[in-house]
């Protein structure tokens, strides 16, 4: 069974920083493409970045490209997500999820391609 851990989400103030990790277990990690999501209070769950299974291509949403890093280590089982310079609107859960087929080309940015979701990192960021 797959299993997918987010772990460091935290209260930050403002401009601060916050390192995120998903620890995936039940298949063969370094096959697939990974996501993070993230839904605020109210709001969908919307795309944040995507990576590939071999973490040699990224993509980002619009509202955190330049603030927001993600990567990979196989070796570990586990992708991160670096977010820097933080801002009030960053505050959500965030949820990271694996594509639905391995070695998939092209990085996904819609919910439906995804099948297996973390239980998700709460993530707060205070003006």
């Amino acid at each position: 069974q797959v299993q997918l851990v987010e772990s460091g989400g935290a209260l930050v103030q403002a401009g601060g920083s916050l390192r995120l990790s998903c620890a995936a277990s039940g298949r063969t990690f370094s096959s697939y493409n990974m996501g993070w999501f993230r839904q605020a209070p109210e709001m969908e769950r919307e795309f944040v970045a995507a990576i590939s299974w071999a973490g040699g291509s990224t993509y980002y949403a619009d509202s955190v490209k330049g603030r927001f890093t993600i990567s990979r280590d196989n070796a570990k089982n586990t992708v991160y997500r670096q977010m820097n310079s933080l801002k009030p609107e960053d505050t959500a859960v965030y949820y990271c999820a694996t594509d639905q087929k391995p070695r998939n080309f092209g990085l996904k940015t819609r919910r439906e391609h995804y099948d297996y979701w973390g239980q998700g990192t709460q993530v707060t960021v205070s003006s």
